[in-house]
């Protein structure tokens, strides 16, 4: 008998996927034999978000295609639901700054609450990537920034089309 596949869940809501996010599956896709990316449809905390689901799934399928491992799945439950629902054991997030730190301290007391035999698991951000977010690289996308070296080359293309001045 083989003992149970070791599943992690990362979510977030990618709007758009960055290589700092890609790199923190990357490093997941490593230590656990099944990554879901899990893609919340309708971010309460950030509001409406630029890219759909669907587009949003795509990204991160395009830029995972050779890890066999990782697979973008959309979600609209709680995480701990979620990552029940998968058999999931891990919500691996990555973090970049303080700010991050306290706000997922608070999520993960509350998860704990939730689901208390599901881990979090935080990855520091690599240093070239510990800057980086979809904010900050859309707003560089509106403004006619280099984005380029902070995202794949199609969700580039797809920025510069949306938000182009």
């Amino acid at each position: 008998m083989t003992p149970d596949p070791r599943i992690a869940v990362c979510p977030g809501s990618y709007d758009p996927v960055t290589l700092g996010h890609l790199d923190v599956i990357r490093r997941a896709a490593v230590m656990f034999d099944e990554v879901v990316v899990a893609v919340v449809n309708l971010p309460v905390r950030k509001g409406s978000t630029l890219f759909s689901i669907q587009e949003r799934l795509a990204f991160i399928d395009d830029a995972t295609a050779d890890l066999p491992n990782v697979s973008p799945e959309p979600f609209d439950t709680l995480v701990v639901d979620f990552a029940q629902r998968r058999g999931a054991k891990a919500i691996v997030k990555g973090l970049r700054a303080i700010s991050d730190f306290e706000y997922e301290f608070e999520m993960n007391q509350l998860n704990r609450l939730q689901a208390p035999d599901i881990e979090s698991l935080y990855l520091m951000a690599s240093p070239q990537y510990s800057f980086l977010s979809s904010s900050g690289i859309k707003e560089l996308a509106m403004f006619g920034g280099n984005i380029d070296e902070h995202v794949t080359p199609l969700v580039a293309r797809r920025l510069k089309e949306e938000l182009a001045r």
